[in-house]
């Protein structure tokens, strides 16, 4: 009978979670069933050097083919050892800001990361009318740093909440074949939760405290950026190796559901 209950319990279970899914509503993606550039039409690129991003990076963006590329199904963002202007490397920085920003849902991304020291991708979301990081809300998806290969990290970024000051929300995972195979990195959140995955396990959350905005300004429009950073404050603590270049990120598909 307690084994009849039980079972009883886990279809019941499945069959919410089922049912949870199905009413999730596809909104925006892209597939890479094309060949070239990014679609303009829903990326944008963040370009230069910015003074290291705020992270003292070494790399310089572009919106070159060669750093950024649709082939064979897969969007491709690849850092390169090459000199522009006053640094060593090349890579891109594609966003959606602009282009499109989602209030609340699900964001999928399917890729497969790079290894090697010195490289830091990163996939990750900023509020679209951002006037002061990180007051109006930062969220990581995904940042792997190769000094620290298989230990994905999910973060989010708040006035009150935030590595400045030491105090931000933060967890990581270990994922061993992060650089040979493609895995699902997905946040979902809604008013009251904000939960951070892969491949459907949920590894980093956080919960709306009702503290106010400082604390959870995450009830703003996100949007979306995907990109390769070399060294910085935190990718670059061991040093670059530079024989590791290039570097690819590749990207199968990104979808938005609410």
């Amino acid at each position: 009978m307690k084994r009849l209950f039980l079972l009883s319990i886990i279809l019941l279970y499945t069959t919410i979670l089922v049912a949870q899914q199905h009413q999730r509503k596809l909104i925006w993606s892209d597939e890479f069933n094309y060949k070239g550039l990014p679609d303009s039409t829903k990326w944008d690129y963040d370009l230069g050097s910015k003074n290291g991003w705020g992270n003292n990076e070494l790399q310089y963006y572009t919106k070159d083919k060669k750093n950024a590329r649709v082939e064979n199904g897969r969007l491709i963002i690849e850092a390169r050892k090459e000199k522009l202007d006053k640094f060593n490397y090349t890579s891109a920085r594609l966003v959606t800001k602009g282009k499109a920003s989602w209030q609340y849902g699900k964001i999928e991304v399917r890729a497969k990361l790079p290894a090697g020291r010195g490289s830091w991708p990163a996939i990750w979301m900023l509020a679209e009318n951002m006037k002061q990081w990180p007051d109006d809300g930062e969220i990581d998806i995904m940042e792997h740093v190769g000094y620290d290969p298989g230990w994905v990290h999910g973060s989010i970024h708040s006035k009150k909440y935030n590595h400045v000051i030491g105090t931000q929300k933060t967890a990581k995972t270990f994922v061993p074949d992060f650089s040979k195979a493609f895995h699902i990195y997905a946040v979902e959140w809604d008013p009251k939760l904000l939960t951070v995955s892969i491949d459907g396990k949920p590894f980093f959350s956080c919960t709306n405290e009702q503290k106010g905005y400082e604390y959870w300004p995450f009830d703003n429009k996100m949007s979306l950026i995907l990109n390769i950073a070399v060294g910085g404050n935190w990718g670059g603590q061991k040093g670059v190796d530079d024989a590791i270049f290039p570097l690819k990120m590749e990207v199968d598909y990104v979808r938005v559901y609410q």
